[in-house]
């Protein structure tokens, strides 16, 4: 199962803790960024095509992410599908074609476009269904907007909606987060991906919290607030199956699991990454003057190698210490039938500590982090990497 990301880095406004590339020049620059992602997929549609062969699967999905995709109008994502659906015409089944959104970006008529366009998976980026929550973290929409929006992609035709919820904002006590999450399972949507705030460098909310204007919330806090949306979604038919991400049965996200699974992809756009299934990684520049002039000094002589992709080669420890990350990060866990001769030994030695402590479970091959692992599921991870 292969994919194709399209990175849309283009935003109204930039929310307080997000660290992702991104502009807010979407107006004088979409044109020739729009031009750019098409010359980038001529260039690079032949050299994904035999990655994808030579693993003898289809391009399953494609993901529209940001940034903020949903303020791109409905005709540039039409056409931007359909150059997908022409490069890999012969490599396609398209199962899920996913569109972050912001809920203040859309409306009845934007939705009914999108679907038409070929739009069959939403994300919506609702984050809290609290109004000062919001506020604190740089959202541009209310939480009326957040639920009306939900309930008008529903009478448009989307069956399969995700939305985004975070959990540790500077103020949250735990019954703002319950009211969250029992808003959520009353809304019959099939995924949620729950996000605890991560304060990164060179934000304005890790700026804040670095002047002692905002908090930090206590680790016993976090840990209840997981545990809260695990037991409460699970009891609504959401089941987690990966660390920060719950559906119900038949609706996880197809295109995150591949990842996860270390499947091929290829990145479209500033800042993109791509794999190719086994030793290469890439990753396009994320800069987007930098970005579009490189397509177009490619693209004026078919060159693909003058995109400036920043190339990295995985060595045998990396692919291990990735088996163990991407694995754990899920709820079947590492199976160790995929971890190397050279590297099990030392992999079933770390991992029967955990066993022995309770935080980690075997099921024949399988290793699982066990709730109250969850907790701590970083420190595992980094503990059993070379």
């Amino acid at each position: 199962m292969a994919g194709v990301y399209v990175h849309i880095p283009f935003c109204k406004s930039r929310c307080r803790y997000c660290d992702f590339y991104s502009t807010t020049m979407f107006a004088s620059r979409w044109e020739a960024y729009e031009e750019a992602l098409l010359n980038e997929l001529n260039l690079r549609a032949e050299t994904f095509r035999s990655c994808v062969q030579a693993d003898g699967d289809k391009v399953e999905t494609l993901y529209f992410g940001g940034g903020t995709p949903s303020l791109v109008n409905e005709h540039s994502i039409a056409n931007i599908i359909q150059a997908i659906r022409s490069a890999f015409h012969k490599e396609l089944s398209l199962k899920e074609v996913t569109l972050e959104a912001n809920p203040g970006d859309l409306t009845r008529e934007k939705l009914q476009a999108l679907k038409a366009a070929g739009i069959n998976r939403l994300s919506i980026g609702i984050q809290s269904l609290n109004d000062n929550l919001l506020h604190q973290i740089g959202r541009r929409h209310t939480a009326k907007q957040a639920i009306e929006v939900v309930h008008m992609a529903q009478e448009v035709g989307f069956d399969n909606i995700s939305v985004d919820l975070m959990y540790g904002l500077p103020g949250q006590t735990m019954q703002n987060w319950i009211s969250d999450v029992e808003a959520i399972c009353q809304m019959n949507i099939q995924h949620v991906s729950a996000y605890c705030l991560t304060y990164e460098e060179g934000t304005s909310l890790f700026q804040a919290l670095e002047r002692g204007e905002v908090a930090e919330l206590e680790d016993e806090i976090l840990n209840q607030m997981q545990e809260y949306v695990v037991n409460r979604l699970s009891k609504a038919g959401i089941v987690r199956y990966e660390i920060s991400n719950y559906a119900k049965p038949g609706f996880e996200s197809r295109h995150n699991s591949a990842y996860w699974r270390k499947k091929t992809y290829l990145g479209l756009g500033a800042g993109a990454h791509s794999y190719d299934g086994k030793f290469l990684r890439q990753a396009n520049p994320d800069n987007l003057d930098e970005y579009i002039s490189a397509v177009s000094q490619a693209q004026s002589v078919g060159l693909a190698r003058l995109l400036h992709l920043q190339d990295e080669q995985l060595t045998e420890d990396d692919l291990y210490n990735e088996t163990v990350m991407l694995g754990l990060r899920t709820m079947k866990g590492v199976d160790s039938a995929d971890i190397s001769s050279a590297y099990l030994p030392y992999f079933l030695t770390q991992m029967q500590r955990y066993i022995d402590k309770g935080l980690v479970v075997k099921d024949d091959t399988l290793f699982a982090a066990t709730q109250e692992g969850c907790h701590i599921l970083n420190r595992i991870i980094e503990d059993i990497m070379i």
